[in-house]
Order: structure tokens, then sequence, then C-alpha cells
């Protein structure tokens, strides 16, 4: 993984050229998913993830299928490794990296991934490691796409006392 800075001062992910030569993998994977083939969906994510463990894209849909089955855990934990991959990528760059948009195809898994291990974090009751990845998601991209600024009040709040 690595990141480049590119027209306007904006920077993009470097995919590893594992990931790159799995795009056509990942088509047929998002097809077995339309079609309900979760299992074998599955099956080919870890496959992928065996041939190529940094690959942010298949965590992030490893992470969906595992959400979709309820599996909160699980989903944290793929959603989790994705952003750790592209936080270590951004960190390589010596904090010349501040602005990764969401309009950069190449930036989109990452930053999806976590606006959704904001949502796994929130529903395990852990607000304050929420507010923290969504912060530093708004802080790649203040144009928020992902709605996370929304969000953001709710995470800020007290909780309830027993």
């Amino acid at each position: 993984m690595g990141v480049r800075q590119i027209a306007g001062g904006d920077w993009e992910l470097i995919h590893p050229r594992c990931a790159r030569q799995r795009k056509e993998d990942m088509e047929e994977v998002r097809l077995m998913i339309e079609a309900g083939e979760w299992d074998v969906a599955r099956d080919e994510l870890v496959w992928l993830l065996s041939e190529c463990r940094d690959f942010i894209d298949a965590h992030k849909v490893l992470g969906d299928v595992a959400l979709a089955g309820r599996d909160l855990p699980l989903a944290r934990g793929h959603y989790g490794f994705a952003f750790r991959l592209g936080q270590a990528a951004i960190e390589e760059s010596a904090g010349r990296a501040t602005r990764l948009p969401y309009r950069l195809p190449a930036n989109r898994s990452f930053l999806e991934a976590g606006e959704r291990l904001v949502h796994c974090l929130e529903l395990l009751g852990k607000p304050p490691m929420a507010r923290d990845v969504a912060r530093q998601i708004l802080q790649l991209d203040p144009t928020d796409p992902l709605g996370l600024e929304a969000r953001l009040p709710r995470l800020e709040a007290d909780p309830p006392s027993s």
C-alpha cells in the first residue's frame, strides 16, 4: 500500500499489485452476493485474502458479508483491518497525505470501510472509538460524502447513566 499526490493537492491510495490484478474476481464476488450466494462469496473472499492480505476492497466486502450475517465482531475486524491498511499508507507519507477524497475511486473502499467501522463501533457500544474514526475520515474528506458529520452529535453525547 502507498499513496501518491495528484493534481490539486489531493492524494489517492496505491493498492498492491495483487489487489489490482484481482479486480475481475471482485466483480464475480459482487455478482455472487447479488444472487444471494453469500457462502460462496465469503469463501471466494477468504481465498482472495489468502493470496493478497492487503486487499482493502476484499476486507471491506467480507465485512459487508459479516454485517449482513449480523456478526458484528467479524465485520468490525474486517472493516478495521481495511481502515488500518489505509491509515498505514497515509502514515508512510510522513503526514503529507492530508486529503484523500471519496470522489477518487482508489480511495472509496478505504473510506467506506471506515464509515462501516463507525457503524459497527456504534452498534457495539463504543461511541468514543466510533467518533475518532469518523473524525479521521472527515479530516481526509471534509466534503463528507458518507454523511458522518450528522452522526457526530450522537457519538459525542454522554452515554446514558444507569
